[in-house]
């Protein structure tokens, strides 16, 4: 967690049964909108990334790409993102996972990295892990390696940090939430 989670936290905005009954939705627009929480966001990621070397900052589709670029431009590495299916004009590779209810699939386009890049997958959000579990794939397709996945929220009753441990990738959230808060 950053020094700055607990602020961080106290700014994202909780909607109650959004979009549904019994569902707790974590809404990062507060954050967004917060020049110096957005700051101390961004400055999270860059002083925990600063020293990794990395090449380039995956960022998944779309709110991902909100904390990724700045990010990357930080940092001084590319910014490649990870999008949903029919997004990418080039040639791309795909990757299909499990949602709560039903697949989705996540592409890259296939001249993304180069052999061996560092890559850092970056998110709003981990729940169940499935879109940050794909992206890996992708990137360990394409022969980059996985340097570790960040997001400003967990939500560690749903198992999806753990899941993306247990793959053998590293996990940074800002913050995290239980159901009950």
């Amino acid at each position: 967690m950053s020094i700055y989670g607990d602020y961080i936290k106290s700014v994202i905005r909780t909607v109650p049964d959004w979009p549904q009954p019994g569902v707790n939705f974590r809404d990062i627009t507060p954050l967004l909108q917060n020049r110096g929480a957005f700051r101390k966001l961004i400055d999270s990621f860059v002083h925990r990334y600063q020293e990794m070397e990395l090449d380039a900052i995956a960022a998944i589709d779309a709110r991902g790409f909100i904390i990724g670029a700045p990010v990357a431009y930080e940092l001084g590495c590319s910014f490649v993102p990870v999008r949903k299916k029919g997004k990418l004009p080039f040639k791309t590779i795909s990757e299909t996972y499990t949602l709560e209810y039903g697949q989705a699939e996540v592409e890259l386009h296939s001249d993304a990295f180069r052999e061996n890049d560092r890559i850092l997958i970056m998110d709003d959000l981990i729940a169940t892990g499935g879109t940050m579990l794909a992206a890996a794939k992708l990137i360990s397709r394409t022969g980059g390696e996985v340097v570790e996945t960040a997001t400003i929220i967990e939500l560690p009753e749903l198992g999806g940090a753990q899941k993306i441990r247990d793959a053998g990738y590293g996990v940074f959230a800002v913050c995290s939430f239980t159901e009950d808060e």
